[in-house]
């Protein structure tokens, strides 16, 4: 039985067909057919049940996903216990974050390390889907809450404020009120939010207009002058044409996470941007 025929195993069942699972696997689709059926055979049973919606696993496939499992976790241990004793700097790193972290936090911090490591290639991988740490999908990530993997070495990295903004020509909302004006909040489809929650207790009297689960988007409906909208000032200050209002009370500050796995901790071109993002974040000038 080959690991390699294993993990196209999970692939599919993860999926439900052998299409999605060749473009997580990045494989070809008659290659996964292939290795599923080399799996099947060297088995001895049918591991799906083939329907009209996809590939449905057999009482035999359920049985044996568990196991697959741990097979597969073994493997992910393997490759990053081994790619934490690299010593040189080249290869891949993969940086996860909160899509605003990704354009108004990392660019300098990004143009810095490149400079610096011109043999390391850096993907930015950006959004609100949580990339694995265990499954190598992403090296290092950024959170606005703590990680919950105990095998995951992580720190406070800092606290940002946030502040309430308008478009610059709009006139000022009354605080407590809100009265006539729209607010531009966010998707909480993933989550709670404070500063969410924060803002439509502040200005009770507007009328919510607008949900996104992305904060330039959030910015930039501001700007237009859509609405009121909450944002981390990191990001405020740097969307022209948006005005921050002076209010008696502000709205509540989120901490950063920064965290990687600690099978990679010894991985050289981690170690080294994470010495660059250190330096980075103590001089950004909206942090608590």
């Amino acid at each position: 039985m080959e690991w390699s025929d294993v993990r196209v195993f999970l692939a599919i069942a993860r999926t439900g067909t052998l299409g999605a699972a060749a473009r997580a696997l990045h494989l070809s689709h008659p290659t996964v057919g292939r290795r599923l059926r080399a799996l099947e055979q060297a088995t001895g049973h049918t591991l799906f049940q083939r329907t009209a919606d996809g590939f449905i696993p057999t009482e035999e496939g359920n049985a044996v996903i568990a196991l697959a499992e741990q097979m597969e976790e073994g493997a992910l241990a393997i490759e990053r216990r081994l790619a934490g004793q690299e010593q040189n700097l080249q290869g891949t790193l993969r940086i996860s974050s909160a899509d605003w972290f990704g354009a108004y936090v990392l660019p300098p911090i990004i143009d810095d390390y490149a400079k610096a490591y011109p043999h390391v290639d850096l993907e930015i991988l950006t959004g609100t889907r949580l990339f694995s740490l265990a499954q190598r999908e992403a090296d290092i990530a950024f959170r606005i809450v703590p990680f919950d993997n105990p095998d995951v070495v992580q720190r406070r990295l800092v606290r940002l404020p946030y502040g309430v903004y308008v478009a610059a020509g709009a006139p000022e909302p009354v605080y407590g009120d809100g009265a006539g004006f729209r607010l531009i909040t966010h998707d909480t489809s993933t989550g709670q939010f404070p500063d969410i929650a924060w803002l439509t207790e502040s200005f009770p009297n507007a009328k919510p207009l607008l949900r996104s689960n992305n904060r330039n988007v959030q910015g930039r409906m501001c700007r237009q002058g859509i609405g009121i909208a909450v944002l981390p000032q990191v990001v405020g200050s740097q969307i022209v044409g948006l005005r921050q209002l002076d209010l008696p009370a502000e709205p509540p500050s989120r901490d950063i996470w920064m965290g990687y796995h600690r099978d990679i901790r010894r991985l050289q071109r981690l170690r080294a941007f994470i010495t660059v993002v250190t330096d980075h974040i103590a001089k950004i000038p909206f942090q608590l």
